[in-house]
């Protein structure tokens, strides 16, 4: 199964570069957030939210280390100062990072009590306490409620950033609360240029973003694995069904030893890209409704899933293929047109 967005299956916060940099393609974002810092304007609770594997995380990294920071350096953390040294360690007293625990798939309610404890402290190092919680749509709703405590009454100086792939998935009343910041997906000069260095070739990096569908930070996880064979006969597999070119047996065939969650965002990804792809005419058909409608459904699984359920893989899988064969199979929409798998679900 593919891994979370962040740097592998959980962050690890015991070796952290001395310098935190956002991507190439939130240059932008950065300089409006740097901007609000300087007029003391950024917002003591923050929900970053966007397509998985775009670099949500690394964003909330780099921002969280340059409110710890002692003295920044050209709008990022200095690298060397006390309070730098003990984040890039993973042993800074006054910086939380909140994520599903173990083999747990969700934040519990005892994570954010202790998250509304440590709030209520004193900063020990700085001026400044740092809360990360990645994915925040991962927290059950009474540990959502619970956090509701920091954000009504948001202490002196203490700063949550929520990182949120699906902010449906977040109750209202979080939402609400928070300033939002939604990152779109990156630009595609962008992201080749960000993987050629690691891939050791253009062509490659084409093809690992073709299969990644633009998702930069998974076609960099994908570099390497064996899986990515599988998805590149899902991503023939599916174009070939959405120009009605083939039966929906060879895309389960290409995607039978994937995890739920990882088939689930092939699905998703290749709808999403084959619906970008058409015109508004087009996008305003009953058929294309239908296949908006397949993407609310998946995303209802993945809600649930990301709460807790545990859904019998191969009859939920069985019933998806069917949806998306009757609905998409005739090539209506497809018209010749690549479509290609999108990311995993972390």
């Amino acid at each position: 199964m593919l891994g979370r967005e962040a740097f592998g299956a959980v962050m690890d916060l015991t070796s952290i570069p001395d310098v935190s940099a956002p991507l190439p393609w939130q240059g932008d974002t950065w300089s409006r957030l740097t901007q609000q810092m300087e007029d003391e304007q950024l917002p003591h609770a923050l929900l970053v939210s966007g397509p998985e594997f775009t670099g949500k995380s690394s964003l909330a990294m780099a921002l969280a280390r340059l409110l710890l920071c002692a003295k920044p350096v050209d709008g990022l953390n200095c690298g060397s100062c006390h309070p730098c040294r003990l984040s890039a360690g993973g042993s800074h007293g006054d910086f939380r990072w909140l994520e599903p625990e173990g083999k747990s798939r969700v934040i519990k309610i005892d994570q954010i009590r202790s998250v509304v404890d440590f709030s209520n402290r004193t900063a020990g190092f700085g001026v400044r306490k740092v809360v990360v919680i990645a994915p925040a749509e991962t927290m059950t709703m009474s540990a959502a409620n619970s956090l509701l405590k920091v954000l009504e009454e948001p202490p002196p100086d203490t700063y949550l950033i929520l990182v949120c792939h699906r902010s449906q998935g977040l109750p209202a009343t979080i939402r609400s609360r928070c300033q939002q910041l939604r990152l779109a997906m990156p630009p595609r000069a962008q992201s080749l240029a960000w993987l050629e260095p690691l891939s050791g070739s253009a062509e490659m990096s084409e093809n690992l973003l073709e299969l990644a569908a633009g998702r930069p930070l998974l076609a960099a996880q994908l570099h390497g694995q064996s899986g990515v064979e599988r998805l590149r006969d899902a991503s023939v597999a599916m174009t070939a069904l959405f120009n009605g070119r083939g039966g929906v047996l060879p895309l389960a065939a290409a995607l039978a030893e994937e995890e739920l969650e990882s088939a689930l965002a092939q699905l998703l990804g290749g709808i999403e890209a084959l619906l970008r792809n058409l015109d508004g005419p087009r996008l305003q058909t009953v058929q294309a409704r239908a296949a908006f409608n397949i993407l609310d459904d998946i995303r209802q699984v993945q809600r649930a899933i990301d709460g807790g359920s545990n859904p019998n893989r191969q009859m939920l899988l069985d019933a998806m293929f069917a949806k998306v064969q009757r609905v998409l199979g005739d090539g209506g929409l497809g018209d010749n047109i690549g479509a290609n798998p999108g990311g995993a679900h972390q």
